[in-house]
Parts: structure tokens; C-alpha cells; sequence
């Protein structure tokens, strides 16, 4: 009962995060930021991607940081899967060893770090374009300044990674 009325919680928080930007008084990036956040909760990632019980879960960036601090701050003393929660920021997708979630900011590029990444589980996130179709597995985009979600469930599949169907109904699904 508990956990079921934490992601029920998780889920309302997501729909209320869609609202339009402009009734909040958040930025743009701190939506996002807010979203990475909460990924966390409404995937599965295989017991190897993890590592051993006292590794960090990793939220990185790769390539500008839009966020500034903001999301440092959400995740300081948070805890995943009873692992404590890291930011950290990589200028090259070789320098990534460890990332769980991957926030990738590298117009051009993008198509090199994402095969780079094929069949890793690491969960691909971006606001580019063509995101999904060259592979990357959520891609935000804006809808009437509304920031919204949509989902490469094959590349998820490639990555080994379960998304949740509360996290699907909120999203388009590529196709």
C-alpha cells in the first residue's frame, strides 16, 4: 500500500510538471531537471548495471550543463534503489565509466555518443530533434510552452531497461 501510494504520488507529480511553463515559476531546465530526477522511479535497470550495493547511482551529463546547480540540489542526500544519488558531467562520452541516467547536450554529436552507448543500460535522454529516431530512448519536447515525453521503447529494449506503464501513459511513444 505504501509503495503504491508513492508512485502514485510520483505519477501526479509527473502530470503536474507537464503543466505549461508559464503558470510555474520554474524554468524550462528545471523541469527537465526535475524529470531526471524522477526517471529514476519508474525504470528497472539489470542488477549488473548497477554494480555492487555501496555504488552511487549516476545521473550525468554530457556536453553543456543547462541546468547550473539546479539539479545538484534535487538530488543532494537523495537516494535510489538505496544508493545515494550523484550528479556528474562528462565533456566526451569516453570519459563516462558509470552512468545511469545520461542527460546528453552534444548538438552534432549526439549520433556518435548514442551508438557509443547501444546496448549499454543506460537510459538516453535529450531535447534534440531527432533524438528518438537515431536512437535515444526519451526525448523531451515542448508542446504549447507544455514540456512533454516521448519514448523509444525498442531502444529501451536495446539498453535492457523496464519503463514503467505509469511513465508510458504519460508519454508519446515513438514509432
Amino acid at each position: 500500500m505504501r509503495l503504491y501510494i508513492k508512485h502514485t504520488a510520483a505519477v501526479i507529480f509527473f502530470i503536474f510538471t507537464m503543466l505549461t511553463l508559464h503558470a510555474q515559476k520554474a524554468s524550462e531546465y528545471q523541469v527537465k531537471a526535475d524529470f531526471l530526477f524522477n526517471f529514476s522511479k519508474f525504470l528497472e535497470w539489470p542488477s549488473v548495471a548497477l554494480g555492487q550495493p555501496n555504488e552511487p547511482f549516476v545521473v550525468g551529463i554530457l556536453g553543456n550543463d543547462p541546468f547550473g546547480n539546479y539539479l545538484d540540489e534535487i538530488t543532494a542526500g537523495e537516494k535510489i534503489m538505496d544508493r545515494p544519488m550523484v550528479v556528474k558531467r562528462f565533456n566526451s562520452i569516453h570519459d563516462i565509466d558509470k552512468c545511469h541516467i545520461l542527460f546528453i547536450n552534444l548538438p552534432g554529436e549526439t549520433s556518435e555518443a548514442l551508438n557509443t552507448l547501444k546496448g549499454k543500460s543506460v537510459l538516453t535522454v535529450s531535447d534534440e530533434q531527432d533524438f528518438n529516431r537515431n536512437g535515444g530512448i526519451i526525448r523531451f519536447y515542448s508542446d504549447n510552452d507544455t514540456i512533454r515525453l516521448q519514448i523509444n521503447l525498442d531502444a529501451a529494449k536495446t539498453a535492457n531497461l523496464n519503463v514503467s506503464s505509469k511513465l508510458l501513459r504519460i508519454a508519446k511513444i515513438y514509432e
